[in-house]
Parts: C-alpha cells; sequence; structure tokens
C-alpha cells in the first residue's frame, strides 16, 4: 500500500548516494525533502531545506521543524585510520553519530528510519553460503572496518527496532554501489591503484547501479517498509573483469607472499588501501540472495552487476 505524501530527510545528503536519491525524490510526491550534510548539494533541488550541519550534534530541531517522517541515515565515515588508534576513534564516531540520530529521532516522533548497510557484514569466509540471505550469521571480522563498523550498527539498530516498534527500520546490506556519479568515492580505489588478486583465485562480485539504488528507496520511503534486505545487482562480475575494464591489468601473487606483503608494508606505512582482510574477499566474496527485496518492492534492477561496472568505466572514457 502506497503511504501518502511524505517528508524525507537525509544525513549524508551531499554525498554520493544522498545527491543521487535526492534528484530521484525531486521527481516524487513528496511533501517535502530535508538535506542535513557539512557540505551545499552538488545540484539545485527543488522543495528542500538544506542545512550545513554535522549530524555528532542533536538533529531533533530540525525533524520537529519540519514533521519529518522518514529519515534516510547516510552519513557515515569511510575513511581509513592509519593506526589501530585512529581507527578505533572512526569506529567510536560512526557509533556516535548513529546513537544521537537514533536518539533524535525518536524525540522528534519520526516513523521510519532506512540505513544502508553493506554486504560486507556477512565476512569473507570460505564457508560462505551461496547465496547468502538475510538470516546468515554476520561474521566480519574486526580487522575490516568498514564491515565491522556496520556490523556494529545492524546490531544497534536490532535493538533500537525491537524496542521501540513505533519507529518502522529499515536496513539494507547493500553489494557496491556503482555508476557514472561513482568517480569521487571509488575512482582512486578503482583507477589509480594496480588491482591486487591472489593466485588461483577469481572471485565473483555483485554490484549495484546508482540509479537502481535510488529507485529501491525511494519504494521503502513511499511504501514504509521495514526490516533487513539484501540489495544487489543480477548476475556476477569476476575480478578478472573488473580488471580488464577498468585498468586493463591486475598483480596477482601467490598467498604465501601477497599476506605478509601487505601485513609489512600497512606496518611501515607504505600503503592504507588494503589490509590481510581485504585480501579475504579477494578469495572468499559474499553473494547475496535477493529474493526477499524482490519479493517485498516487486523491484527488478534495470542494470545487472556487469552492466553496472560497465557503466561506471563508460563515464570516464573518453
Amino acid at each position: 500500500m502506497v503511504q501518502p505524501s511524505r517528508v524525507v530527510a537525509i544525513t549524508g545528503a551531499s554525498g554520493y548516494v544522498g545527491s543521487r536519491l535526492l534528484r530521484q525524490l525531486e521527481e516524487e510526491d513528496m511533501e517535502k525533502l530535508v538535506g542535513i550534510d557539512t557540505r551545499p548539494p552538488p545540484l539545485p533541488i527543488h522543495n528542500i531545506a538544506v542545512y550545513r550541519r554535522d549530524v555528532e550534534g542533536s538533529i531533533e530541531d530540525i525533524l520537529r521543524r519540519h514533521r519529518v517522517t522518514t529519515l534516510v541515515h547516510l552519513a557515515f565515515s569511510k575513511h581509513l585510520g592509519r593506526y589501530r588508534r585512529e581507527i578505533r576513534e572512526l569506529r567510536d564516531q560512526n557509533r556516535k553519530l548513529l546513537d544521537r540520530v537514533l536518539a533524535s529521532s525518536l524525540r522528534a516522533g519520526v516513523s521510519q528510519l532506512i540505513y544502508l548497510s553493506s554486504h560486507t557484514v556477512y565476512g569473507a569466509r570460505w564457508d560462505n553460503p551461496v547465496p547468502l540471505t538475510e538470516r546468515a550469521p554476520l561474521l566480519v571480522s574486526p580487522e575490516f572496518p568498514y564491515g565491522y563498523d556496520n556490523f556494529l550498527a545492524d546490531q544497534t539498530l536490532d535493538t533500537f527496532a525491537e524496542e521501540n516498534q513505533q519507529i518502522k527500520v529499515a536496513v539494507l546490506r547493500c553489494s557496491p554501489v556503482l555508476g557514472p556519479g561513482a568517480h569521487g568515492d571509488l575512482f582512486n580505489i578503482f583507477l589509480q591503484s594496480r588491482p591486487m588478486g591472489i593466485r588461483g583465485f577469481d572471485p565473483p562480485f555483485q554490484f549495484f547501479h546508482e540509479d537502481d539504488l535510488a529507485r529501491v528507496l525511494t519504494i521503502f520511503i513511499k511504501r514504509e517498509l521495514s526490516g533487513v534486505f539484501n540489495v544487489a545487482g543480477d548476475g556476477v562480475a569476476f575480478l578478472r573483469e573488473v580488471a580488464e575494464m577498468v585498468s586493463g591489468r591486475i598483480t596477482r601473487l601467490p598467498k604465501f607472499l601477497a599476506y605478509p606483503l601487505v601485513n609489512l608494508t600497512w606496518a611501515l606505512g607504505l600503503q592504507r588501501s588494503k589490509t590481510t582482510a581485504d585480501l579475504d574477499v579477494l578469495r572468499y566474496p559474499a553473494l547475496l540472495s535477493t529474493g526477499k527485496l524482490e519479493q517485498a518492492t516487486g523491484y527488478r534492477p534495470h542494470y545487472n552487476s556487469l552492466e553496472t561496472v560497465t557503466a561506471f568505466v563508460n563515464s570516464f572514457l573518453p
């Protein structure tokens, strides 16, 4: 059942996913949009109230002022710390951000909260079932900061939803998002570093197109859906295919050399793009079942995983 027009607030509204979602919602029958970020939206958006604010503090006043019905929480630090102390500080920052957003939402009477999580919460393990359903255990290693921080958020939201059932909480465990707008977030990762692989492994990956994600989030908002859902494009793209399309080359190292090398270069501060947990991802991918999402929304992605990578690559080719 489609809900009446809604007032939607987005934290991290000027980021990659947030700005794409704003453009999508601008085309929908929303009463008002509220963008909360330290930066202004990259493009003009009609019918929006913009707040240049860090969500480290309370946003209850904003939510109350506009009678926000749905809050989409996208403010999340993805930066790698150089040392374990910095990783812990960033982890604490993400936890505090979420705690304050939840407290503000509860006090302001928000009726729906949507959190964009990651497929990495399942962990990179040799015994991962294929595909992983939402009932699979969350076994991500603490040595993989991005995935582990999302795991902690997942646990917090599960408890919050149980204790505050008047708020509909949706958690979307999404595969990597790509598309023409992804340059800022993923350009350096894919283009300015030589992709590394483990000899004897050519793992499959799932991707989700930015346009598909914006449409899925809009469906969740308009129907006020709740629950935990896997989100991924159809099919897979193998590491070799991705590397060949993006950079045309890949460095494959034997396992006995790759792990000590990554440990050493990390310890010496020579690189901060890969840990041994990242190498595990290159051996044991987490492939998602999206049957629950399709059943709840009726949505089928417009782009499969390989088409999503192709759209990303074509966006910066001359």
